[in-house]
């Protein structure tokens, strides 16, 4: 084989485990040239090859596999058709030295993985220190659909995590940092969450079924607010927390313990209420419209003209 320019704008018919291939010499050799495939073709090579009876060079490897690679060195991209093993391209692409599709192949492998991880096995506490450090300070850590039921991540700072349809049951958030975070749908039944910073949290239609939430702070300096719309919190306990301007539209607080929580400006229109303990909550200016009230408890109200002011 010559290794002049006309000689690599050849046409070269490949048979490959019995299915032809037709490229030119030009993608096998320029397109990676330190790979095993531009060595046999570049013409400075003294591999000798065979041919079928129609000439076309006989290699002895999978067609499937081999396809993929070919587009790859068409391309620049990797495309590989459904039902096709990654793992069996990515041994053939190690077989022929295309390092860029074995470098691609890895990676998407480590995150299937990781992924598969993520919805199996719940993570430990120093699994998930890993992902942190490991995760530039610019970069958003994305933990949608993350596994961390019964983790202990509590005293860390988390903020600005994305841990929307999280599975977060029972794992203890207790004093942790949870401020910019989005928790939309996770599910949070019996978290503890005592004493954490909740700052303008995104936890629309979360469920936090029996958790422990007592002393949260969920005011922002700012002036953002928590929204919790459509939250499920039954039985949750918020004694003592500030929740000033926090958004509890229609959410479900049957049972809930509120007491000494403040409420100011809060928006609970809709709210079911029924049986809640709101003993000693400031609700000045809160928004009860259409809430449900049934057996709530307002015994020791700091104020006896907050209900007066609280529905507008």
């Amino acid at each position: 084989m010559s290794s002049s320019l006309s000689s690599l704008n050849n046409w070269v018919t490949l048979n490959v485990g019995g299915k032809y291939f037709t490229t030119t010499r030009m993608t096998l050799v320029a397109s990676n040239p330190d790979s095993m495939l531009a060595r046999m073709f570049d013409g400075d090579s003294s591999w000798s090859h065979t041919t079928d009876n129609n000439g076309a060079i006989l290699i002895d490897r999978s067609p499937h596999y081999f396809e993929p690679i070919l587009n790859y060195l068409r391309t620049g991209e990797l495309f590989i058709n459904s039902g096709i093993d990654y793992k069996g391209v990515l041994s053939e692409a190690r077989f022929f030295g295309v390092v860029g599709v074995v470098d691609i192949l890895t990676k998407r492998l480590e995150n299937e993985n990781l992924e598969e991880k993520f919805t199996e096995q719940p993570f430990t506490r120093r699994e998930f220190l890993k992902m942190i450090i490991g995760t530039p300070s610019s970069w958003e850590l994305r933990c949608q659909g993350i596994n961390l039921e019964g983790c202990d991540l509590s005293k860390l700072d988390l903020r600005h995590i994305n841990f929307k349809y999280a599975n977060l049951k029972k794992a203890d958030l207790s004093m942790t940092n949870l401020s910019n975070c989005n928790f939309e749908r996770a599910d949070m039944t019996g978290v503890k969450m005592d004493q954490a910073t909740v700052l303008a949290v995104r936890m629309l239609c979360v469920n936090l079924e029996s958790a422990s939430m007592k002393g949260c702070n969920f005011e922002d300096p700012a002036g953002s607010h928590t929204s919790m719309e459509g939250a499920n919190m039954k039985g949750v306990n918020l004694e003592g927390s500030r929740m000033a301007g926090i958004n509890l539209r229609v959410a479900n607080l049957k049972n809930a313990n509120l007491q000494n929580c403040d409420l100011r400006g809060a928006v609970l229109a809709g709210t079911d209420l029924e049986n809640c303990n709101l003993s000693g909550c400031d609700l000045q200016e809160a928004n009860l419209r259409g809430a449900n009230l049934k057996g709530a408890t307002f015994e020791l109200m700091l104020n006896p003209l907050h209900m007066s002011q609280a529905v507008r």
